[in-house]
């Protein structure tokens, strides 16, 4: 019975060494928004999360192929070279050709994955061209974003439902909050195929603006303004995170954005815009010093008295 439960105990942990490492792809792939058995990062909804995804594949491919050839060349000089077939060790001796080759493969490697990479990252931060800005503040725990030029501000904080769950000490489910601390009572709204500057800072600690499907995370500094861009070209709502930790409420600080059709999007901004301020009414006119002050005139006397 003891060896069985041994046996059983061995088991149970290699299973739970098993779910730690499938656990673990799921967790980086898109750990804001993530999807059933996700093993991958997401290709996200814009150029730049695209770009991440096909530089990603890129580097995966050539990983996966070096791998191959250095563990094939490994395994097929483990037995093909093994002492019970009476194989005796090699005797090296320096070799300048063998060097040469060696090194200067794994630079053109590394330059022909650098040139695309060091590209789409200088496109990242290209923010010319843009069609709006949008202002990110990072606070202790909450974002504020300001649509600068259209007199339109707001904060945006983790919404009271997955607040209240928190706090009950009840366990969420995915059938019954799917997205237990991850939506805000403000999203920030953007149009589709706009360009969208964002110039993001914080008023106390760093932070970090994250969301996955735009492809592209961006620390908030206190003092200092940080730029990036976005075009989201499918309508949609996409969350994410603070990724920088940034005191005790730094895992309640979700990430919505809500991409809406343009049309859509004015509408939203000019409810969202104050109501202009009404004109003051006009004061009645004055009547002419003058005239008033002037006394009436007095009614002239009879002739009549004046002979007497």
């Amino acid at each position: 019975m003891k060896q069985s439960s041994g046996w059983g105990e061995k088991l149970m942990k290699a299973w739970l060494l098993v779910a730690m490492t499938l656990s673990a792809p799921l967790a980086w792939a898109q750990s804001a928004d993530p999807k059933p058995w996700q093993l991958n990062m997401g290709k996200g909804v814009t150029h730049t999360s695209r770009m991440a995804w096909e530089a990603h594949m890129v580097a995966l491919w050539v990983c996966v192929i070096i791998g191959i050839l250095v563990f094939a060349a490994m395994f097929y000089a483990i037995f093909k070279f093994r002492r019970s077939k009476g194989a005796v060790a090699a005797q090296f001796s320096h070799n300048t050709k063998a060097e040469v080759i060696w090194t200067v493969i794994p630079i053109i490697i590394l330059v022909v994955m650098a040139w695309p990479a060091t590209a789409k990252l200088i496109a990242m931060y290209d923010t010319r061209d843009s069609e709006m800005t949008v202002k990110v503040t990072g606070y202790q725990w909450m974002w504020k974003y300001e649509y600068l030029g259209q007199d339109v501000a707001f904060t945006s904080r983790l919404d009271r439902k997955s607040d209240e769950m928190r706090q009950s000490g009840q366990v969420p489910t995915m059938a019954t909050d799917p997205h237990y601390l991850l939506d805000v009572d403000n999203p920030l709204v953007l149009p589709v195929d706009t360009k969208v500057r964002f110039v993001i800072t914080s008023d106390d600690v760093v932070h970090a603006w994250w969301v996955p499907a735009l492809g592209w995370k961006q620390d908030a500094v206190p003092g200092f303004i940080n730029e990036r861009w976005t075009n989201i070209e499918q309508e949609g709502v996409y969350r994410g995170q603070c990724a920088e930790l940034c005191g005790k409420d730094h895992g309640f600080m979700p990430i919505v954005v809500k991409a809406v059709s343009k049309d859509e999007f004015k509408r939203w901004l000019a409810e969202r815009k104050p109501a202009p301020a009404a004109a003051p009414e006009a004061a009645p006119a004055a009547e002419p010093a003058g005239d008033a002050a002037q006394p009436e005139a007095a009614p002239a006397e009879p002739a009549a008295a004046d002979a007497a």
